[in-house]
């Protein structure tokens, strides 16, 4: 996919659900912001943009966010810091899980027997990864079409931003999985360059 825009993905900061170890999805069943930590790692992320602008030029124009309350969160500071409007859009949330959402993520972990399984198999009432894949890439597809030489930041979750990461690398999902371990996924409050 040729990119006619500068991407950063963003993946939220620490939140609620984080440290409880519980899958929060849509729709969102209790309040989960960001956790003062998780606050406190994303200022750091809007001022490293915002020295980074002033040292070569490069501000971000536009923010495009996931309508979850961490992500809002996350998206709001960062626009604050920039003075940058963001834009929700739902194609950027966290994997549907379901009937599962709200659940330990060790309960999540253990429902399909290797990770490869959720490919093409969801959980009751969620999401595959190929449906994550597939909005994630129209959300893109849609602004690259849209805007031209804009710099653009995702703020969004684990799974979407690295799953989109490697469709635009051109991997497949099976792929994706064997060259992504979970260790080496974007990180809470990790702001990496869409390429």
């Amino acid at each position: 996919m040729n990119l006619n825009n500068k991407y950063y993905i963003l993946r939220h900061g620490e939140a609620v659900s984080n440290v409880k170890h519980i899958c929060s999805s849509w729709p969102e069943k209790f309040r989960n912001p960001l956790t003062q930590h998780g606050k406190e790692m994303i200022l750091a992320v809007a001022e490293m943009l915002k020295e980074n602008h002033a040292k070569h030029g490069h501000a971000i124009d536009m923010i495009f966010s996931s309508p979850l309350l961490r992500t809002k969160q996350t998206a709001g500071i960062v626009a604050k810091e920039l003075n940058v409007p963001v834009k929700f859009d739902k194609r950027l949330r966290e994997v549907g899980f379901g009937a599962l959402n709200n659940k330990p993520i060790t309960q999540i972990r253990n429902y399909f027997k290797n990770e490869n399984d959720r490919i093409s198999r969801n959980f009751p009432r969620g999401e595959t990864y190929q449906q994550i894949v597939d909005r994630m890439h129209a959300f893109l597809k849609e602004i690259n079409k849209k805007y031209r030489g804009k710099n653009i930041l995702i703020v969004s979750h684990k799974a979407p931003l690295w799953m989109l990461e490697n469709k635009v690398q051109g991997f497949t999902l099976a792929q994706g999985l064997k060259r992504n371990p979970e260790e080496l996924r974007i990180e809470k409050g990790q702001i990496k360059e869409l390429h």
